[in-house]
This record gives C-alpha cells, structure tokens and sequence, in this order.
C-alpha cells in the first residue's frame, strides 16, 4: 500500500510540474516581445530558486549535506537542468519552436529505451507502445514544418533532449538528499551558464524593461519554480521513464494556454494530439499501479 501510495504522489507532482512547465511557456514569449528575453529570464529565475530553496531550508532547518553517494548524481542534475535550459532557449533561434519542441520530446522515448541498461529495468513492449503513442500525440498537438530546419537548432534541440534524460535520470539517484538541498545546489551549478549565456547573447537587464514585461517575466519564473520543485519531488518518487512520459502532457498545456491567452485557433488535430498524450499518461497510471500493487 505504501508503494502505491508513494507512486501516486509521484505521478501527481509529476503531472503538476509537467502543467506549470507548460504554463510557463506561453507567459515567456510574451515577455520575449515586451523586450526580456529567454536567457535573462533564465537567469532570473535561476536566482530566484537558489533563494527559495534557501528560504526553504532555513524555515525547515533542512541539512544542505549531499551524502558521498548522491553528490556525481546530484551535478548530473545540475548539468542537466543546464543543457535543457541553455541548448531548448537557443535552439529556436535557429529552427522554429514547434520543431525544436518536437525534437526534445524524444527524451522520453531516450529514458525508456536506456532504462534497460541504466536502471536495470526490461524495457516491456507496453511501455515502448505508451512511450511512442505519447510522442504522436506530441507531435500531433505540436504540428510540424520543414522551413529554416539549420543544422545547429537540430542539434541544439537535440542537446537539450539529451540533457532532459540526464536530469531525470539524475533526479532519481538523489532520493536521500533533502529538498531544498536538491534545488539550491542544481541551480547553482546552472548559474554560471546562465549568466554567460545572458553575456554572449547581449542581454541587458534595464528597469523600464522589467517594468514593462513585469506580469509575463513574473508569471513565467513562478511557472519554472513550481515546475522544477514538483519535477523534484517526483524524481524522489518514481522512475526516470514513469516521469518522463508523464511531462509529454507539457506541450499539451502549452498549446491550450496559448490559445486561452493569445488566442491562438487550434487545429482538431492538435486536439486529438492532446487526447492522445493524455491517454497515453492514463496508461501509465494503470500500469505504474500495476506494478506497484
């Protein structure tokens, strides 16, 4: 019972995290064209979860101690927290956003197939058909175009996709380190990437800016630290590839809050894409359930 317990916990901050990531998203763009944009934001919020986390910590009285064992796991996290944020922001600078989407979704097709030899688990044909349903339904809901497809967005998206498996599977390995250990230390190995990014790219922080883009900048650094924290505590909870397939429904809140918010038409294809995604998590549920009773 405890089991199954603890796997619904997980799969729920999964699916949490998975909503506020795809909130986010929408709320980014905004600032983007009020003149804050990707990597700044990505600064920001880097600083402003390294001061959650320590304000977690210190009303918790939460140790910041990394056991011997979790401490390579724990800078993978960091690592690949880092490549998702720097290679997903960049990659669209070169190729569009819906096909840079669409490339880094395959990190969940990455987990499931590399959980075999990562975390010792058979890779049934259930979980490959889920994995690969739950990937059409992205695509679907995301679409797709051939135009401005540079070779140095594709393997940026890539990048990040790879990253994205990293971070999960990272995640996973550092179950006895608390919380606030968790976000603080992985943000600070994210940090000087960050700000080298915001250097390189000619990003420059003025006040009439940020005055401007004040609620988009706000609501989307809100949407990554309520992300992150759920990703966190889902990591602790259940496996990489359980995870993974449970944040496909990312895209699928990102299209709808574009559409609540700017008012952008969605196609029935990309509904159905979405009832697709979700189906394929339903499976999920049901078969993580299985396994845990």
């Amino acid at each position: 019972m405890e089991r199954v317990q603890r796997s619904g916990a997980g799969l729920a901050f999964a699916l949490s995290g998975a909503f506020f990531y795809g909130f986010n998203i929408t709320f980014a763009k905004i600032a983007a064209e009020l003149g804050v944009g990707g990597p700044m934001i990505v600064a920001e919020r880097v600083l402003v979860m390294i001061a959650i986390g320590l304000v977690i910590g210190r009303l918790t009285r939460a140790s910041f101690s990394v056991p011997r064992n979790e401490r390579m796991p724990l800078f993978g996290l960091g690592i690949g927290s880092t490549g998702v944020s720097i290679c997903y922001i960049s990659s669209v600078a070169f190729i569009p956003i819906t096909i840079a989407a669409v490339i880094f979704y395959t990190f969940p097709i990455l987990i499931v197939v590399l959980s075999p030899f990562i975390d010792r688990k058979p890779l049934t044909l259930a979980m490959m058909a889920i994995v690969l349903t739950a990937f059409i339904g992205v695509v679907l809901v995301l679409g797709t175009t051939d135009a401005g497809l540079d070779p140095k967005g594709l393997l940026l998206a890539a990048g990040a996709s790879i990253s994205a498996a990293i971070q999960f599977f990272a995640g996973t390995r550092c179950r006895q380190t608390g919380t606030a250990a968790k976000l603080v230390i992985s943000q600070v190995i994210v940090l000087p990437s960050a700000l080298l990014t915001v250097y390189f790219t000619g990003a420059i922080f003025t006040v009439d800016s940020q005055t401007i883009a004040f609620v988009p900048v706000w609501l989307t650094i809100g949407g990554f630290v309520f992300g992150f924290g759920f990703q966190i505590l889902a990591l602790a909870r259940i496996s990489a590839s359980v995870a993974g397939l449970a944040f496909c429904l990312e895209p699928v809140v990102a299209a709808l809050t574009s559409a609540i918010v700017l008012g952008e038409r969605l196609a029935p294809i990309q509904y159905l894409g979405g009832m697709i995604v979700i189906a394929a998590i339903i499976a999920t549920v049901f078969a993580e359930r299985s396994k845990a009773a």
